[in-house]
Protein backbone atom coordinates (compact mmCIF):
# COMPACT_ATOMS: atom_id res chain seq x y z
CA UNK A 1 0.00 0.00 0.00
CA UNK A 2 1.74 3.61 -0.82
CA UNK A 3 1.81 5.77 1.98
CA UNK A 4 -0.40 8.42 0.87
CA UNK A 5 -3.13 6.12 0.42
CA UNK A 6 -5.68 4.98 2.74
CA UNK A 7 -7.20 1.40 3.08
CA UNK A 8 -10.23 1.67 1.30
CA UNK A 9 -12.86 0.93 4.35
CA UNK A 10 -11.41 3.95 5.85
CA UNK A 11 -12.26 5.70 2.48
CA UNK A 12 -15.67 4.50 2.34
CA UNK A 13 -16.15 6.03 5.56
CA UNK A 14 -14.60 9.52 4.96
CA UNK A 15 -16.91 9.24 1.81
CA UNK A 16 -20.06 8.36 3.86
CA UNK A 17 -19.33 11.04 7.09
CA UNK A 18 -18.79 13.74 4.04
CA UNK A 19 -21.79 12.32 2.62
CA UNK A 20 -23.65 12.72 5.54
CA UNK A 21 -22.71 15.94 6.84
CA UNK A 22 -23.26 17.62 3.79
CA UNK A 23 -26.91 16.24 3.58
CA UNK A 24 -28.05 16.73 7.29
CA UNK A 25 -26.39 20.72 7.65
CA UNK A 26 -27.22 22.40 4.55
CA UNK A 27 -26.23 25.97 5.00
CA UNK A 28 -29.01 28.88 5.80
CA UNK A 29 -29.21 32.35 4.58
CA UNK A 30 -31.37 34.98 5.43
CA UNK A 31 -33.51 34.30 2.66
CA UNK A 32 -34.48 30.73 4.32
CA UNK A 33 -32.74 28.66 1.15
CA UNK A 34 -30.66 26.16 1.09
CA UNK A 35 -27.25 25.60 0.06
CA UNK A 36 -25.69 22.90 -1.14
CA UNK A 37 -22.15 21.51 -0.42
CA UNK A 38 -18.69 23.18 -1.53
CA UNK A 39 -17.22 22.40 -4.76
CA UNK A 40 -14.24 21.62 -2.48
CA UNK A 41 -15.97 19.19 -0.71
CA UNK A 42 -17.18 17.25 -4.11
CA UNK A 43 -13.49 17.39 -5.30
CA UNK A 44 -12.45 15.39 -2.27
CA UNK A 45 -15.58 13.66 -1.88
CA UNK A 46 -14.52 12.33 -5.81
CA UNK A 47 -10.45 12.41 -4.98
CA UNK A 48 -11.85 9.97 -2.32
CA UNK A 49 -13.53 7.45 -4.88
CA UNK A 50 -10.76 7.68 -6.98
CA UNK A 51 -8.52 6.29 -4.31
CA UNK A 52 -10.66 3.92 -3.93
CA UNK A 53 -11.55 2.80 -7.12
CA UNK A 54 -7.48 2.84 -7.37
CA UNK A 55 -7.02 0.41 -4.42
CA UNK A 56 -9.24 -1.94 -4.92
CA UNK A 57 -7.72 -1.87 -8.46
CA UNK A 58 -4.63 -2.97 -6.79
CA UNK A 59 -5.55 -5.49 -4.46
CA UNK A 60 -7.51 -7.33 -7.41
CA UNK A 61 -4.29 -7.20 -9.30
CA UNK A 62 -2.22 -8.16 -6.45
CA UNK A 63 -4.47 -11.40 -5.94
CA UNK A 64 -5.03 -12.24 -9.32
CA UNK A 65 -0.50 -12.76 -9.01
CA UNK A 66 -0.91 -14.80 -6.10
CA UNK A 67 -3.82 -17.24 -6.81
CA UNK A 68 -1.70 -17.50 -10.55
CA UNK A 69 1.46 -18.31 -8.43
CA UNK A 70 -0.47 -20.59 -5.87
CA UNK A 71 -2.18 -22.37 -9.00
CA UNK A 72 1.32 -23.24 -10.53
CA UNK A 73 2.75 -24.55 -7.42
CA UNK A 74 -0.26 -26.71 -6.61
CA UNK A 75 -0.24 -27.95 -10.49
CA UNK A 76 3.28 -28.78 -9.26
CA UNK A 77 2.01 -30.74 -6.48
CA UNK A 78 -0.13 -32.34 -8.11
CA UNK A 79 2.19 -33.74 -10.81
CA UNK A 80 4.40 -34.72 -7.75
CA UNK A 81 1.34 -36.47 -5.79
CA UNK A 82 0.27 -38.25 -9.00
CA UNK A 83 3.77 -39.93 -9.60
CA UNK A 84 3.73 -40.80 -5.50
CA UNK A 85 0.45 -42.11 -6.33
CA UNK A 86 1.94 -44.30 -9.35
CA UNK A 87 5.34 -45.65 -7.31
CA UNK A 88 2.93 -46.66 -4.26
CA UNK A 89 0.52 -48.71 -6.90
CA UNK A 90 3.58 -50.46 -8.35
CA UNK A 91 4.21 -51.37 -4.48
CA UNK A 92 1.03 -53.36 -3.48
CA UNK A 93 1.22 -54.91 -7.04
CA UNK A 94 4.49 -56.30 -5.54
CA UNK A 95 3.51 -57.19 -2.14
CA UNK A 96 0.49 -59.05 -3.91
CA UNK A 97 3.07 -60.77 -6.19
CA UNK A 98 5.08 -61.96 -2.81
CA UNK A 99 2.11 -62.69 -1.08
CA UNK A 100 1.34 -65.35 -3.91
CA UNK A 101 4.95 -66.33 -4.23
CA UNK A 102 4.72 -67.13 -0.45
CA UNK A 103 1.64 -69.17 -0.70
CA UNK A 104 3.27 -70.99 -3.57
CA UNK A 105 6.25 -72.09 -1.77
CA UNK A 106 4.23 -72.92 1.47
CA UNK A 107 2.31 -75.15 -0.35
CA UNK A 108 5.37 -77.20 -1.74
CA UNK A 109 7.51 -77.41 1.46
CA UNK A 110 9.75 -74.52 0.80
CA UNK A 111 8.45 -72.33 3.59
CA UNK A 112 11.60 -71.31 5.18
CA UNK A 113 13.75 -70.48 1.84
CA UNK A 114 10.32 -68.03 1.42
CA UNK A 115 10.20 -66.61 4.88
CA UNK A 116 13.61 -65.30 3.88
CA UNK A 117 12.62 -64.38 0.67
CA UNK A 118 10.14 -63.03 1.56
CA UNK A 119 11.59 -60.64 4.77
CA UNK A 120 13.94 -59.34 2.16
CA UNK A 121 11.82 -58.12 -0.15
CA UNK A 122 9.49 -56.95 2.99
CA UNK A 123 12.71 -54.92 3.88
CA UNK A 124 12.82 -53.35 0.35
CA UNK A 125 9.44 -52.47 0.58
CA UNK A 126 9.36 -51.13 3.81
CA UNK A 127 13.06 -48.67 2.78
CA UNK A 128 11.12 -47.91 -0.78
CA UNK A 129 8.05 -46.86 1.73
CA UNK A 130 10.31 -44.57 3.49
CA UNK A 131 11.81 -42.92 1.28
CA UNK A 132 8.49 -42.22 -0.25
CA UNK A 133 7.71 -40.81 2.85
CA UNK A 134 10.52 -38.43 3.29
CA UNK A 135 9.79 -37.21 -0.39
CA UNK A 136 6.30 -36.31 0.38
CA UNK A 137 7.49 -34.32 3.42
CA UNK A 138 10.22 -32.58 2.12
CA UNK A 139 7.79 -31.84 -0.49
CA UNK A 140 4.76 -30.66 1.88
CA UNK A 141 7.61 -28.51 3.74
CA UNK A 142 8.90 -26.76 0.17
CA UNK A 143 5.19 -25.94 -0.78
CA UNK A 144 4.54 -24.95 2.44
CA UNK A 145 7.56 -22.78 2.17
CA UNK A 146 6.54 -21.72 -0.87
CA UNK A 147 3.00 -20.65 0.26
CA UNK A 148 4.72 -18.39 3.30
CA UNK A 149 6.73 -16.88 0.82
CA UNK A 150 9.88 -18.32 1.78
CA UNK A 151 12.45 -18.78 -1.52
CA UNK A 152 15.66 -18.26 -0.15
CA UNK A 153 16.56 -21.38 -2.42
CA UNK A 154 15.29 -20.38 -5.43
CA UNK A 155 16.86 -16.86 -4.70
CA UNK A 156 20.28 -18.62 -4.28
CA UNK A 157 20.00 -20.03 -7.56
CA UNK A 158 19.05 -17.54 -9.33
CA UNK A 159 22.07 -15.65 -8.09
CA UNK A 160 24.35 -18.30 -8.97
CA UNK A 161 22.96 -18.80 -12.19
CA UNK A 162 23.72 -15.00 -12.92
CA UNK A 163 27.17 -15.52 -11.37
CA UNK A 164 27.66 -18.03 -14.04
CA UNK A 165 26.47 -16.39 -16.75
CA UNK A 166 28.20 -13.29 -15.81
CA UNK A 167 31.97 -15.37 -15.75
CA UNK A 168 30.74 -16.69 -19.41
CA UNK A 169 30.48 -13.17 -20.86
CA UNK A 170 33.76 -11.52 -18.75
CA UNK A 171 35.46 -15.10 -20.30
CA UNK A 172 33.95 -14.43 -24.16
CA UNK A 173 34.80 -10.74 -23.87
CA UNK A 174 38.50 -11.67 -22.69
CA UNK A 175 38.65 -14.15 -25.83
CA UNK A 176 36.79 -10.92 -28.13
CA UNK A 177 39.39 -8.51 -26.79
CA UNK A 178 42.56 -11.31 -27.34
CA UNK A 179 41.16 -12.15 -30.84
CA UNK A 180 41.68 -7.89 -31.42
CA UNK A 181 44.94 -7.56 -30.02
CA UNK A 182 46.28 -10.41 -32.25
CA UNK A 183 44.81 -8.44 -35.43
CA UNK A 184 45.92 -5.54 -34.68
CA UNK A 185 49.46 -7.12 -34.57
CA UNK A 186 49.03 -9.30 -37.52
CA UNK A 187 47.90 -5.99 -39.12
CA UNK A 188 51.09 -4.07 -37.96
CA UNK A 189 53.10 -6.92 -39.30
CA UNK A 190 51.83 -6.31 -42.45
CA UNK A 191 52.03 -2.49 -42.25
CA UNK A 192 56.05 -2.96 -41.96
CA UNK A 193 55.88 -5.90 -44.69
CA UNK A 194 54.14 -3.15 -46.98
CA UNK A 195 57.27 -0.58 -46.15
CA UNK A 196 59.88 -2.97 -47.01
CA UNK A 197 57.94 -3.87 -50.20
CA UNK A 198 57.74 0.02 -50.98
CA UNK A 199 61.71 0.37 -49.62
CA UNK A 200 62.83 -2.60 -52.11
CA UNK A 201 60.73 -0.89 -54.68
CA UNK A 202 62.18 2.52 -54.40
CA UNK A 203 65.88 0.99 -54.56
CA UNK A 204 64.89 -0.68 -58.15
CA UNK A 205 63.96 2.15 -59.44
CA UNK A 206 66.80 4.34 -57.74
CA UNK A 207 69.26 1.58 -59.22
CA UNK A 208 67.51 1.89 -62.78
CA UNK A 209 67.53 6.25 -62.54
CA UNK A 210 71.65 5.58 -61.61
CA UNK A 211 72.11 3.21 -64.29
CA UNK A 212 70.25 5.95 -66.87
CA UNK A 213 72.31 8.45 -65.12
CA UNK A 214 75.31 6.66 -65.78
CA UNK A 215 74.87 6.22 -69.50
CA UNK A 216 73.93 10.02 -69.63
CA UNK A 217 76.93 11.40 -68.12
CA UNK A 218 79.12 8.75 -70.40
CA UNK A 219 77.16 10.13 -73.56
CA UNK A 220 77.79 13.65 -72.12
CA UNK A 221 81.04 13.11 -71.70
CA UNK A 222 82.23 11.60 -75.12
CA UNK A 223 79.60 13.91 -76.82
CA UNK A 224 78.82 17.33 -75.52
CA UNK A 225 74.98 16.50 -74.32
CA UNK A 226 72.72 18.43 -76.57
CA UNK A 227 70.85 19.96 -73.62
CA UNK A 228 74.24 21.71 -72.20
CA UNK A 229 75.37 22.55 -75.64
CA UNK A 230 73.70 25.60 -75.61
CA UNK A 231 75.05 27.17 -72.29
CA UNK A 232 77.88 29.20 -72.50
CA UNK A 233 80.08 26.47 -69.91
CA UNK A 234 80.50 23.30 -70.83
CA UNK A 235 79.31 21.91 -67.06
CA UNK A 236 77.54 23.85 -64.73
CA UNK A 237 77.58 23.90 -61.19
CA UNK A 238 74.16 24.41 -59.87
CA UNK A 239 70.54 25.42 -61.65
CA UNK A 240 71.40 29.25 -61.01
CA UNK A 241 74.72 28.96 -63.52
CA UNK A 242 71.81 27.54 -65.91
CA UNK A 243 69.84 30.07 -65.47
CA UNK A 244 72.70 32.82 -65.85
CA UNK A 245 73.49 30.87 -69.38
CA UNK A 246 70.36 31.14 -70.79
CA UNK A 247 67.88 28.53 -69.35
CA UNK A 248 64.88 29.55 -68.25
CA UNK A 249 62.81 26.47 -68.46
CA UNK A 250 62.30 24.35 -65.10
CA UNK A 251 62.90 20.49 -65.43
CA UNK A 252 65.41 18.05 -65.45
CA UNK A 253 69.21 18.78 -65.90
CA UNK A 254 73.18 17.87 -65.42
CA UNK A 255 75.19 19.76 -63.02
CA UNK A 256 78.62 19.02 -62.03
CA UNK A 257 79.87 20.74 -58.82
CA UNK A 258 83.38 21.72 -58.44
CA UNK A 259 85.12 17.96 -57.49
CA UNK A 260 82.09 16.09 -57.96
CA UNK A 261 81.09 13.38 -60.95
CA UNK A 262 78.18 14.88 -62.57
CA UNK A 263 74.23 14.49 -61.82
CA UNK A 264 70.85 15.21 -62.30
CA UNK A 265 69.32 17.56 -60.68
CA UNK A 266 65.70 19.31 -60.88
CA UNK A 267 65.80 23.36 -61.69
CA UNK A 268 62.94 25.55 -60.82
CA UNK A 269 63.61 28.62 -63.07
CA UNK A 270 62.15 31.60 -61.56
CA UNK A 271 62.20 35.49 -62.33
CA UNK A 272 65.07 35.78 -59.55
CA UNK A 273 67.07 32.78 -60.69
CA UNK A 274 67.89 29.11 -60.96
CA UNK A 275 66.74 26.73 -58.02
CA UNK A 276 68.04 23.33 -57.08
CA UNK A 277 65.52 21.24 -55.86
CA UNK A 278 66.85 18.91 -52.83
CA UNK A 279 63.39 17.40 -51.82
CA UNK A 280 59.74 17.12 -52.81
CA UNK A 281 56.24 15.78 -51.46
CA UNK A 282 53.22 15.74 -53.02
CA UNK A 283 51.32 12.96 -52.97
CA UNK A 284 52.72 10.02 -50.76
CA UNK A 285 54.27 7.82 -54.01
CA UNK A 286 57.59 7.44 -52.29
CA UNK A 287 58.10 5.78 -48.84
CA UNK A 288 60.67 8.47 -46.97
CA UNK A 289 61.13 5.93 -43.66
CA UNK A 290 64.90 5.11 -45.45
CA UNK A 291 68.29 4.06 -43.55
CA UNK A 292 71.12 6.83 -43.52
CA UNK A 293 73.17 5.69 -47.33
CA UNK A 294 69.66 6.20 -48.81
CA UNK A 295 69.30 9.47 -47.79
CA UNK A 296 73.61 10.15 -48.55
CA UNK A 297 72.86 8.92 -52.07
CA UNK A 298 69.23 10.33 -52.90
CA UNK A 299 66.01 8.41 -53.80
CA UNK A 300 63.04 8.97 -55.55
CA UNK A 301 61.97 10.34 -59.04
CA UNK A 302 63.18 13.80 -60.03
CA UNK A 303 59.75 13.90 -62.21
CA UNK A 304 57.83 13.40 -58.54
CA UNK A 305 58.74 12.87 -54.62
CA UNK A 306 62.59 12.63 -53.97
CA UNK A 307 64.82 13.14 -51.82
CA UNK A 308 67.98 14.51 -53.74
CA UNK A 309 70.79 13.43 -51.29
CA UNK A 310 73.37 15.05 -48.46
CA UNK A 311 76.30 14.13 -50.32
CA UNK A 312 75.73 15.77 -53.59
CA UNK A 313 73.68 18.66 -51.37
CA UNK A 314 77.17 19.31 -49.76
CA UNK A 315 79.25 19.39 -53.17
CA UNK A 316 77.05 22.15 -54.45
CA UNK A 317 77.42 24.48 -50.90
CA UNK A 318 80.40 23.62 -49.73
CA UNK A 319 82.03 26.03 -51.46
CA UNK A 320 79.61 28.90 -51.20
CA UNK A 321 77.44 31.04 -49.09
CA UNK A 322 73.93 29.55 -50.12
CA UNK A 323 69.95 30.16 -49.24
CA UNK A 324 68.03 27.46 -48.20
CA UNK A 325 63.85 28.08 -49.29
CA UNK A 326 61.53 25.67 -47.47
CA UNK A 327 57.90 26.35 -48.91
CA UNK A 328 55.21 24.36 -47.18
CA UNK A 329 51.49 24.03 -48.30
CA UNK A 330 48.24 22.50 -46.21
CA UNK A 331 45.06 20.92 -47.21
CA UNK A 332 43.44 24.19 -48.38
CA UNK A 333 46.02 24.69 -50.28
CA UNK A 334 47.50 27.84 -48.42
CA UNK A 335 50.98 28.12 -48.86
CA UNK A 336 53.55 29.73 -46.12
CA UNK A 337 57.77 29.78 -47.17
CA UNK A 338 60.71 30.77 -45.51
CA UNK A 339 64.52 31.15 -46.30
CA UNK A 340 67.75 30.49 -44.50
CA UNK A 341 71.24 31.25 -44.87
CA UNK A 342 72.47 28.03 -44.55
CA UNK A 343 75.96 25.89 -44.46
CA UNK A 344 76.18 21.69 -44.81
CA UNK A 345 79.29 19.93 -43.51
CA UNK A 346 80.91 16.61 -45.03
CA UNK A 347 79.68 13.24 -44.04
CA UNK A 348 82.31 13.09 -41.02
CA UNK A 349 80.52 15.75 -39.46
CA UNK A 350 77.04 13.74 -40.16
CA UNK A 351 76.14 16.70 -42.55
CA UNK A 352 75.31 19.04 -39.21
CA UNK A 353 73.26 21.86 -40.23
CA UNK A 354 74.16 25.46 -39.63
CA UNK A 355 71.28 27.90 -39.94
CA UNK A 356 73.39 31.38 -39.81
CA UNK A 357 70.37 33.91 -40.06
CA UNK A 358 67.32 33.60 -41.08
CA UNK A 359 64.92 35.55 -43.65
CA UNK A 360 61.06 35.11 -43.08
CA UNK A 361 58.42 35.47 -45.67
CA UNK A 362 55.71 34.63 -43.15
CA UNK A 363 56.60 31.29 -41.80
CA UNK A 364 58.06 30.99 -38.64
CA UNK A 365 61.38 28.96 -38.08
CA UNK A 366 61.29 25.70 -37.17
CA UNK A 367 64.54 24.62 -37.68
CA UNK A 368 67.04 25.10 -35.24
CA UNK A 369 69.44 28.01 -34.83
CA UNK A 370 71.85 26.94 -32.79
CA UNK A 371 75.93 28.31 -34.18
CA UNK A 372 77.38 24.31 -33.70
CA UNK A 373 74.29 22.98 -36.10
CA UNK A 374 72.58 20.03 -36.00
CA UNK A 375 73.40 16.82 -37.13
CA UNK A 376 71.51 14.32 -39.67
CA UNK A 377 69.60 11.54 -38.24
CA UNK A 378 68.15 8.47 -38.95
CA UNK A 379 66.59 5.28 -37.78
CA UNK A 380 70.32 3.49 -38.26
CA UNK A 381 72.43 6.54 -37.57
CA UNK A 382 71.28 8.34 -34.33
CA UNK A 383 72.42 12.22 -33.51
CA UNK A 384 69.45 14.00 -32.14
CA UNK A 385 69.81 15.69 -28.73
CA UNK A 386 67.22 12.99 -26.72
CA UNK A 387 69.43 10.60 -25.21
CA UNK A 388 66.53 8.46 -24.20
CA UNK A 389 65.33 8.41 -27.74
CA UNK A 390 65.77 7.71 -32.00
CA UNK A 391 63.75 10.67 -33.35
CA UNK A 392 64.02 9.05 -36.59
CA UNK A 393 62.63 5.75 -35.25
CA UNK A 394 59.80 7.45 -33.07
CA UNK A 395 58.84 9.62 -36.17
CA UNK A 396 60.07 7.55 -39.20
CA UNK A 397 62.41 9.50 -41.80
CA UNK A 398 65.73 11.13 -41.53
CA UNK A 399 65.73 14.80 -40.51
CA UNK A 400 67.93 17.18 -38.75
CA UNK A 401 66.29 16.02 -35.07
CA UNK A 402 66.61 18.17 -32.02
CA UNK A 403 64.38 16.70 -29.45
CA UNK A 404 61.74 15.48 -31.93
CA UNK A 405 59.35 18.01 -31.62
CA UNK A 406 59.93 21.05 -34.03
CA UNK A 407 59.64 19.93 -37.44
CA UNK A 408 60.27 17.18 -39.80
CA UNK A 409 59.77 17.01 -43.41
CA UNK A 410 60.43 13.88 -44.31
CA UNK A 411 57.81 11.96 -42.25
CA UNK A 412 55.08 9.59 -43.23
CA UNK A 413 52.85 11.04 -45.93
CA UNK A 414 48.91 10.59 -45.12
CA UNK A 415 46.44 11.45 -48.00
CA UNK A 416 43.15 13.03 -47.45
CA UNK A 417 42.19 12.33 -44.04
CA UNK A 418 44.97 12.23 -41.65
CA UNK A 419 44.66 9.27 -39.01
CA UNK A 420 42.63 9.63 -35.79
CA UNK A 421 45.23 7.96 -33.20
CA UNK A 422 47.82 10.84 -32.12
CA UNK A 423 50.61 8.57 -32.06
CA UNK A 424 50.03 7.81 -35.51
CA UNK A 425 49.69 11.62 -36.29
CA UNK A 426 53.03 12.71 -34.76
CA UNK A 427 54.75 10.58 -37.23
CA UNK A 428 53.54 12.87 -40.53
CA UNK A 429 54.90 15.59 -42.28
CA UNK A 430 55.09 18.59 -40.01
CA UNK A 431 55.80 21.88 -39.06
CA UNK A 432 54.94 22.90 -35.40
CA UNK A 433 54.93 26.20 -35.90
CA UNK A 434 52.99 26.68 -38.90
CA UNK A 435 50.05 24.45 -38.54
CA UNK A 436 50.92 22.80 -35.47
CA UNK A 437 52.51 19.55 -33.98
CA UNK A 438 49.69 16.94 -34.97
CA UNK A 439 48.73 18.46 -38.63
CA UNK A 440 49.94 16.22 -41.51
CA UNK A 441 51.24 18.63 -44.49
CA UNK A 442 49.78 18.16 -47.74
CA UNK A 443 52.94 19.24 -49.90
CA UNK A 444 56.39 20.12 -49.15
CA UNK A 445 59.43 21.80 -51.30
CA UNK A 446 62.63 22.15 -50.51
CA UNK A 447 65.21 24.32 -52.87
CA UNK A 448 68.71 26.14 -52.49
CA UNK A 449 70.57 28.70 -54.71
CA UNK A 450 73.81 30.77 -54.27
CA UNK A 451 73.10 33.47 -51.80
CA UNK A 452 73.66 36.24 -54.71
CA UNK A 453 70.16 35.47 -55.39
CA UNK A 454 68.88 37.15 -52.54
CA UNK A 455 69.86 40.43 -54.29
CA UNK A 456 69.60 40.06 -57.56
CA UNK A 457 65.16 40.41 -57.55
Amino acid sequence: MKPSMLPWPALLLCVAALVSGTGSFPLERKDKRVQFAAWDDVNVIAHGLLQLGQGLKEHVDKTKGQVRELSGRLRTLDTTVAELGKETQQLRQEGETLRAELQAQESTGHSLNASAVLQTRAEELSGDRQRISDRIAALEEKVDGMLQGEGMEVANGNYTDARTIQWMLEEQTRRIDDLVERIRQQQHKLDKQNVQIRTLQNQIQQRKERSSLRRKVDENAQNASTEQSDSPMDMASDCHQLYLGGETSSGIYTIRPSGSQPFQVFCEMTSEGGWTVIQSRKDGSVDFDQLWQEYRDGFGSLKGEFWLGLEKIHSMTKNGVYVLQVQLSDWKDDTQSIRYSFRLDDEDSSYALHLQEVTTGGLESALTTEASGLPFSTSDRDHDQKADTNCAKLLSGGWWFGNCGRSNLNGRYFPGQPPKQREERKQGVFWKTWRGRYYPLKSTVMKIAPGEIQHSS
